[in-house]
This record gives structure tokens, C-alpha cells and sequence, in this order.
């Protein structure tokens, strides 16, 4: 039996990047996938390619995530899988003090604001059947901070504390919320990063490369399996060595 038979998953971000890796791996576990992207073009492709489902959103706007999810039940009657992949950089190689407020808030809306609404819709369902798994996807940048990238970084930071307390107060249902924190993985987003920053990121890495996307689907994998029921409120490192805590 396919390890996800019969489930539901919604993943956002899907039309690229780990989002992409994330829900062609679910779908080929026998998973039920809607992709949840803001990029209609790009999301509604890759869920025809690889057999999913696809709905438009803008995860930093409370009303587009409601109208997502009033979508989303309309698609199906039950969530057992939500993978928060949607996120954003914002600027980069620049000092705090020459980041705009309107950069910064850019960054905290889709990534910060964004974990958390999909997080509450997701358990409002998910607490109907007891039964859930949450992933947000952090950064190595929310546990240590990255010069250059102090909106991102506090972002992640932020993203990491949602995952520990919402997971704790979820710790004695049959839902759990965890968090992933990868360190520098090779993808578009990281490919429009300048040159100098992706190597000060990887020069930061004991295994001196960056990680990959059949990496990370592989992790996913095992934290929102069935299996996985007695992780939660976690952080899961996937840092090639830099971060192992």
C-alpha cells in the first residue's frame, strides 16, 4: 500500500521549487494533493504534470486563505496533510539598517503571516477527524540568523517558534505540528540570491554542497507519515552538519 493512501494533502508553493519536489513525492505515495500557490500559471501546470489538484492564493492575505480553503472543501471532506512550503527572501546582502520597513514586512506577510494562517485553517480541519500532520518549512537562517538577511532570518526564527507552541498545544491529539530548518538548497529562489551570499550560506555547510530538493521531499516524507506520530513541536534539521541542534 502507498504510504499515503487515501489522504489528503494541501501544499503551498507548490509550483516550484521544494513546494514542487514535496507534492510529486506525496502524489507518488498515493496522496490526494491541491497545490496552493500564488502563481496560477506555474501551479496549475505542475498539478496537471503530476496529478494534482490546484487552487490560487495569496497566503499573506486572511481573506484569500479562507477563500483557498472554502475552495479546498469543495475539492475534498478531509485534510490530513498541510506542508507550508510558501515563503519568500526578500532583500538580501544588505544591513539592517538599510532595510526598508516595506521590504520587511513584505518578507514577515508571506512567511510569517502566511505559517500562521495556513496553520489555524488547516487544524480547524484537521481537529474534526483528530487526526493531522503540519510541517512548516523554516530555515537554518531562523535558528541562526544570516548576516544579510535579517527580515528572512527573523521570519524563520518566527515560523520555528509557531511550530514548538502550536505543537505543544496540539500534543495530545492526534495532530502534530513540526517544523523543518534546511540550510541553503538548490532552487530558483537560492539561483536569484546573489553569488556572494549563497557562498557565504555554503561555505557555512560541513559538507561544503548545497542540499537537494530529493533531499528534502525524503525528509518530508517520514515527518508527515503516519508513522511520525510521536514527533511534534520539532524542528528537524537538514544542514548537511551546520546546525545540530
Amino acid at each position: 500500500m502507498a504510504t499515503f493512501s487515501e489522504q489528503v494533502a494541501i501544499v503551498t508553493g507548490g509550483a516550484q521549487g521544494l513546494g514542487e519536489a514535496v507534492s510529486t513525492m506525496l502524489v507518488s505515495n498515493g496522496c490526494n494533493v491541491v497545490i496552493f500557490d500564488y502563481d496560477a500559471e506555474k501551479g496549475a501546470a505542475v498539478a496537471s504534470r503530476i496529478g494534482a489538484k490546484f487552487v490560487k492564493v495569496d497566503v499573506s492575505s486572511e481573506a484569500s486563505v479562507k477563500e483557498a480553503f472554502a475552495s479546498f472543501q469543495g475539492l475534498h471532506n478531509r485534510l490530513d496533510i498541510m506542508v507550508n512550503c510558501a515563503g519568500i527572501v526578500g532583500p538580501t546582502s544588505i544591513k539592517t539598517e538599510d532595510v526598508t520597513l516595506e521590504g520587511w514586512e513584505a518578507v514577515q506577510g508571506v512567511n510569517v503571516r502566511g505559517s500562521f494562517l495556513m496553520t489555524r485553517e488547516s487544524l480547524r480541519l484537521m481537529k474534526e477527524r483528530d487526526y493531522g500532520r503540519i510541517l512548516l518549512i523554516a530555515s537554518i537562517a531562523g535558528k541562526e540568523g544570516n548576516a544579510g538577511m535579517a527580515a528572512y532570518s527573523t521570519s524563520k526564527a518566527a515560523v520555528i517558534g509557531l511550530a514548538k507552541a502550536t505543537g505543544k498545544e496540539y500534543a495530545e491529539t492526534g495532530i502534530t505540528v513540526n517544523a523543518l530548518a534546511p540550510a541553503v538548497v538548490k532552487t530558483a529562489m537560492v539561483e536569484g540570491l546573489k553569488e556572494e551570499q549563497v557562498k557565504y550560506m555554503t561555505d557555512k555547510i560541513p559538507m561544503k554542497r548545497c542540499g537537494t530538493l530529493d533531499e528534502v521531499a525524503s525528509i518530508v516524507k517520514f515527518i508527515v507519515s503516519p508513522e511520525a506520530s510521536f514527533n511534534t513541536g520539532f524542528t528537524f534539521d537538514l544542514t548537511g552538519g551546520r546546525a545540530v541542534y
